[in-house]
């Protein structure tokens, strides 16, 4: 019993281990912050959802990318379209509140909204995002 309680515990105590390694020598725990990808229709949906996010501190910086071309399917048929690109700097703790959130003011049916989580990174911009996106 003692070892299956062992094994059940071991992602959290993984995990507090992590947090109190990092706390202690100010190193970066791999995948603490997230970068999401929003695809928008055109240029003012795009900063709309952009200030959007921000006012909600969904998020500590949002890139908006100029315009490019994209083909996909969409119910069958390959369409192409041009897009704005959002690239949402996060905690990722927050992408869960941020998928949602996106998909209720998105125009799209299905907005292309996924993440990846950073590795590394400059500690001082990492650190940065962590101060400027509150906890949950």
């Amino acid at each position: 019993q003692v070892l299956t309680l062992l094994v059940l515990m071991y992602p959290l105590l993984r995990g507090l281990a992590l947090q109190l390694h990092s706390a202690v020598t100010g190193s970066y725990i791999p995948g603490t912050h997230s970068i999401a990808f929003i695809n928008c229709l055109n240029e003012q949906i795009a900063r709309d959802i952009a200030r959007a996010i921000m006012d909600k501190k969904l998020a500590a910086y949002v890139n908006i990318l100029p315009k490019s071309s994209a083909l996909y399917f969409w119910k069958g048929e390959l369409e192409e379209s041009t897009e704005i690109l959002l690239l949402v700097k996060t905690r990722t703790s927050k992408i869960g509140e941020l998928s949602n959130y996106v998909r209720s003011i998105h125009p799209f049916e299905i907005p292309e909204i996924i993440s990846l989580p950073i590795d590394q990174g400059n500690p001082l911009y990492l650190k940065w995002i962590e101060e400027n996106v509150p906890r949950d």
